[in-house]
């Protein structure tokens, strides 16, 4: 038998002095498809950033029931919303992408209409006769070399699907005034709340950080900062990760999360590590470079304006590059430029390859040997008179050993010494150089002894 609420054409969930949140909470559920997990609402509209129009939609449910401090029923209707619209995992699809008229699969299908719940979802209409974005094509031939412009348009096809396969993060480098930041001004227009602004030193040093970009698909660095990064893990962790990781909120236990994130930094400098010497912090990076600004060029203030404009071609640009990338297994398109910047960064911040490369300061050849204090004296020689910073014997050694490979060396403690005792060295390799001290010289290190120096000098 209906109770008196409902036969005066009350709500369930109201019996005409209280709310009964749990049941409110069911009603809700069946109007609205909204599920919570990984720590955040998703509706077909994609994840739900901001919890203001929730509560508003709530409100307007409730106000038709005048009951007292409607505020604190609203927020504990949330906190057991949470509970009843939980659900265990909810993986991203990488084979699409949600927009705001319907779905575009991998393969260039489109579904219209939003009969699902996703995580992500574009602002951005799919228009396969929307004309190209002539503006844009001519800003980035502006700003980059002809044949860098295809490995841009590759990683923001990229970074349209949830997705690491291609294990890169971007540097785009330039003097300054180029207009490189416009670059993610347009992107916030084809992103929407999917990109957020943030910083790859954070990134490096706060272990907080990684949890912000949890649902995020792209991070730009609109100005990263030169100093060299402390730790490299968490940076490598993200350009990396192909599933959950372990993210960690302040005040809360850690969890595992759904990671995604691509990374996109503008800078006047190189992104590089302070201790990490490896190939796998240099080798995830794709560096281009831009054009000098040309003297007496005069910018548009509204460039970056009239280019969202034209959002829905820069999306099918976009879109282009990713099958083109995908067809490739994932793996970009570089120019020689490209490799030889990212080549260049890595021996910017190890000058122990220049070191090995060098002549006149060690020999290569296979029936060789010199131990690690003979190499690294050598090394300390090359440094100064190259006016180079020396780095310390041990991080000297373990670079020695990560490219030992490279050079056909091999790290062993079976190496004779000038004294006649077996130590720690190399295989493979000679050293031409040593430091002798004479009276012209004082404490100061050369590389030779002159003829005419009497002998006893010489002691």
């Amino acid at each position: 038998m209906k109770n008196k609420a409902q036969l005066d054409g009350m709500p369930v969930w109201f019996d005409g002095k209280s709310i009964n949140e749990a049941l409110f909470c069911e009603e809700f559920l069946q109007t609205h498809k909204i599920i919570f997990t990984n720590g955040a609402f998703f509706t077909p509209e994609g994840r739900v950033t901001d919890e203001l129009p929730l509560r508003g939609e709530i409100f307007e449910e409730l106000k038709c029931c005048a009951v007292s401090n409607i505020p604190r029923k609203i927020s504990n209707i949330v906190e057991l919303m949470k509970l009843a619209a939980l659900v265990e995992d909810f993986p991203p699809e990488p084979d699409r992408i949600h927009l705001s008229n319907g779905t575009l699969f991998l393969d260039g299908t489109f579904a219209k209409g939003k009969p699902k719940i996703v995580r992500n979802r574009f602002p951005v209409s799919y228009n396969p006769n929307t004309p190209k974005p002539v503006l844009w094509l001519q800003f980035l031939d502006d700003l980059l070399y002809l044949e860098d412009i295809p490995t841009l348009q590759e990683y923001i096809g990229y970074c349209l699907i949830p997705s690491n396969k291609g294990q890169r993060m971007m540097v785009i480098k330039g003097s300054g005034g180029e207009g490189k930041s416009q670059i993610g001004a347009v992107l916030g227009a084809l992103f929407g709340s999917n990109m957020k602004d943030g910083s790859i030193g954070k990134i490096s040093e706060n272990r907080f950080a990684r949890a912000d970009l949890e649902h995020i698909l792209l991070c730009v660095d609109d100005d990263m900062r030169m100093e060299a990064l402390r730790q490299t893990n968490y940076v490598k962790s993200i350009v990396t990760a192909q599933g959950k990781m372990d993210l960690e909120r302040k005040g809360k236990q850690s969890y595992q999360g759904w990671m995604c994130a691509r990374l996109l930094a503008f800078s006047n400098g190189d992104l590089q590590a302070l201790f990490d010497r490896s190939d796998g912090f240099y080798r995830r990076q794709l560096v281009l470079t831009t054009k000098e600004k040309p003297a007496g060029r005069m910018d548009d203030p509204d460039l970056a304006e009239k280019m969202k404009a034209e959002v829905e071609g820069i999306l099918l640009w976009a879109f282009e590059g990713l099958q083109r990338l995908a067809a490739n297994n994932f793996k970009f398109t570089e120019s020689d430029r490209t490799r030889e910047n990212r080549e260049a960064v890595k021996r910017d911040n190890n000058n122990v390859y220049d070191f090995l490369d060098s002549d006149g300061y060690v020999h290569l050849k296979a029936d060789l040997s010199a131990s690690s204090k003979e190499l690294y004296e050598a090394y300390q020689i090359y440094c100064t008179e190259n006016n180079l910073p020396a780095l310390k014997p041990r991080s000297f050694s373990e670079a020695l050993i990560a490219c030992q490979s490279r050079y056909n060396l091999e790290y062993c403690n079976n190496v004779t010494n000038a004294a006649g005792r077996r130590v720690r060295g190399f295989l493979g390799i000679e050293v031409l150089v040593r430091n002798h001290i004479s009276v012209f010289s004082g404490d100061s290190m050369r590389t030779y002894v002159s003829e005419d120096v009497p002998e006893e000098w010489r002691r």
